[in-house]
């Protein structure tokens, strides 16, 4: 499955983005997709993942601040980022992770700038 993340850009501290990760086949068979981040000079870490069975993992720093969503549908996921702080400046990369045939598949980023 190939992913494309969209929707990054700049934004002011305090504003909103959303970001959506379009999948070029069903999502419905994900067990995980989530989102991950890697600011300049530091190692990727995890934002969120959520499960097949809408099951979910917020890392502390974005916890009553971002939403995953996942369309199974529309083989989306969507992360709404609201409150947004200049330390959430990142290039955001969407992931998806599925059991029975051990695929990882990453997509290429989108940029993430908030300004203060």
């Amino acid at each position: 499955v190939q992913l494309q993340a969209s929707g990054g850009g700049l934004v002011q501290s305090g504003g909103s983005l959303r970001l959506s990760c379009a999948a070029s086949a069903s999502i419905s068979s994900i067990n995980v997709m989530g989102w991950y981040r890697q600011a300049p000079g530091k190692q990727r870490e995890l934002v969120v993942t959520m499960t097949s069975g809408g099951s979910t993992v917020y890392a502390d720093s974005v916890k009553g601040r971002f939403t995953i969503s996942r369309d199974n549908a529309k083989n989306t996921v969507s992360l709404q980022m609201n409150s947004l702080k200049p330390e959430d400046t990142a290039v955001y990369y969407c992931n998806a992770k599925r059991l029975y045939d051990v695929m990882d598949s990453w997509g290429k980023g989108t940029l993430v700038t908030v300004s203060s």
